[in-house]
């Protein structure tokens, strides 16, 4: 059952933005629907970390006390503070167990041999119930913890029991994986040593109890190593950080897969100060800090694009499904062969409960984009958006509301009629096609890590998100090829002769702009062709393997059901 807040942020921002019963004083971004309402009589709560009265304030106590992921014109999507790696003394025992997990153990002589950890030996399910207690030092601590309000320390915490908690409940799973090459239920309770620590601590934060993408499993569990490193992305270069925990192989192809999204990340306020600036503009009519703003942001996001295309030599395709398995989720509910029942959360609830696993479709980069550039107004109402919409509440509070705020500021303002019609700038509406271009980018690296990763490793039809089965993942880039075609059709003959007959001291000038947008808007049509003949071709495989096997599809690649001849579709692990 969600608490009120996790409800609150699941309602639409439209509906958001209608309720009336908000005092004017009080009334968030996302809540101001009408342009008459912009006056100084209306005060808009701050939600960058600048802006806070803390911080302004320089209140270091208050300041400890905020949310660990409240965003930042410096910092973007990353935790304002760097992960805490090591816990007190009082947490020695969960310490050594989550050490003691990791399946493939850090070489500790010069022989490098490594040994087997808990979880290679299935016996860490075990080693929780002996070495943790109900009334343990740990739960005290944990009530301390919350009690002090160091959000620090409670986001490590919170990391480090989503870290046991998915060890333990999906033990089994990777278990018989390795064995038979097919997945198994897992445990369908959890000791409450592990359930009432991670509930309170989930309580405190505004999240799920249970893993997530930035919460646990990615933006809280890296180390950077010199904090003056100066590679492409500064201190948050890949080679400059390691994990903090593992699964499979904290120095292997998990290293890799984790990081790269944490280099990823690094860029993203880049993201959020041009995405903010470039607001601003749009409502002052400013057409070249409009430019400015987009140019900066088309800049980040190839960035972004450039890190991601670094996963294929990071973290190895053939590698992936070592630590996959751990990062599955209970639910959703009815489609989980792993979860048939949920998980009952031992003396917090009797009633199961069913959360979607760990999933970079939380992640902001591309929500941002999204959002800011009206794409997601494009959506259908249908079943797949309605995955995306969810898959958007597994993330930081702040997170959430700040990208309910921006997709209803962006469309209050006007974004994207203002960069193709209202700036009259052939340089502003080059500049929109080419952002979408970098999501159309962006989602389609996604669907070939797809393929790589998942679609030709394995047979099982569920994402670790829970993600529906045979469109997500082009569903939504097929949005994004749609909204690219459609905004190249309004690039006219006098728009290229806009840019090819002016001069520009732009980082990107008018030629590479000019150059860009043919580029892309001629393979726009030709990608969506191509991909509804990729998704016809798998729907057919698909109705093959169903008349082969049965009519239910829940649980291939379970135990105890003949496995499929042919790898086939999966669903998505990636960036909603």
């Amino acid at each position: 059952m969600l608490s009120p807040l996790r409800r609150a942020t699941l309602a639409s921002p439209i509906v958001a933005m209608a309720t009336a019963a908000v005092p004017a004083s009080r009334r968030t971004l996302a809540q101001v629907s009408d342009a008459s309402l912009r006056s100084p009589d209306v005060k808009v709560e701050p939600y960058l970390l600048e802006d806070l009265p803390e911080v302004k304030a320089g209140d270091k106590d208050a300041i400890a006390k905020l949310p660990p992921f409240v965003l930042s014109r410096e910092r973007g999507f990353l935790p304002r503070e760097d992960p805490l790696a090591n816990l007190p003394p009082v947490f020695n025992n969960m310490s050594s167990l989550l050490d003691r997990m990791t399946i493939r153990q850090p070489a500790h002589d010069e022989s490098g041999e490594r040994k087997p950890g808990l979880l290679a030996k299935g016996e860490f399910g075990d080693a929780v119930l002996s070495e943790l207690t109900v009334d343990g030092p740990e739960m005290r601590a944990v009530e301390k913890a919350i009690e002090s309000g160091n959000s620090h320390l409670i986001a490590a915490l919170f990391r480090d029991y989503c870290f046991m908690t998915s060890a333990y409940l999906l033990e089994p799973v990777d278990r018989a994986y390795r064995q038979t090459g097919l997945y198994a239920e897992g445990r369908k309770s959890l000791p409450a040593q592990l359930a009432v620590p991670l509930q309170k601590l989930a309580d405190k934060l505004g999240h799920f109890p249970y893993m997530e993408y930035a919460s646990s499993y990615a933006l809280t569990n890296y180390r950077v190593k010199d904090q003056n490193h100066q590679g492409l992305a500064g201190k948050y270069s890949f080679d400059n950080m390691e994990l903090i925990r593992a699964f499979e192989d904290a120095s292997g192809s998990e290293r890799g897969f984790i990081l790269v999204h944490v280099e990823m990340v690094s860029y993203s306020g880049l993201l959020v100060s041009a995405a903010e600036d470039a607001l601003e503009a749009t409502n002052s009519k400013d057409v070249k800090a409009f430019e400015d703003a987009f140019e900066r942001l088309l800049l980040a996001y190839r960035k972004i694009n450039q890190s991601m295309e670094t996963m294929w030599s990071r973290s190895l395709p053939s590698d992936y499904l070592k630590y996959r398995s751990f990062i599955f989720g209970s639910g959703p509910k009815g489609m989980n062969a792993m979860f048939p029942d949920g998980v009952v959360y031992e003396g917090v609830s009797d009633t199961p409960q069913f959360y979607r696993g760990e999933s970079g479709a939380n992640d902001s980069i591309v929500p941002t984009g999204d959002n800011l550039l009206e794409i997601t107004a494009e959506l259908p109402n249908n079943d797949l958006t309605k995955t995306l919409r969810e898959f958007r509440s597994y993330r930081p509070k702040n997170q959430r509301e700040y990208l309910q705020q921006l997709e209803a500021r962006s469309t209050l303002a006007g974004v994207k009629k203002f960069a193709l019609e209202g700036s009259q700038s052939a340089r502003a509406k080059a500049l929109y096609i080419l952002l979408v271009d970098q999501i159309r980018e962006f989602r389609n690296r996604h669907w070939m890590f797809t393929k790589s990763y998942i679609i030709k490793q394995t047979t099982y039809d569920i994402a670790t998100g829970g993600s529906p089965i045979l469109k997500y993942l082009p569903h939504n880039l097929s949005v994004v090829l749609k909204v690219l075609e459609e905004s190249y059709s309004t690039f006219t003959p006098s728009d290229e002769k806009a840019l090819s007959s002016s001069t520009s001291a732009h980082k990107i000038s008018n030629v590479e702009l000019l150059e860009a947008v043919k580029s892309a808007g001629k393979k726009a049509g030709a990608q969506r062709r191509l991909l509804e003949r990729e998704v016809d071709d798998l729907v057919a495989e698909k109705e093959k393997r169903v008349k082969l096997l049965g009519s239910t599809q829940k649980g291939r690649g379970m135990l105890g059901e003949e496995p499929p001849h042919k790898s086939a579709w999966v669903g998505n692990d990636g960036v909603g």
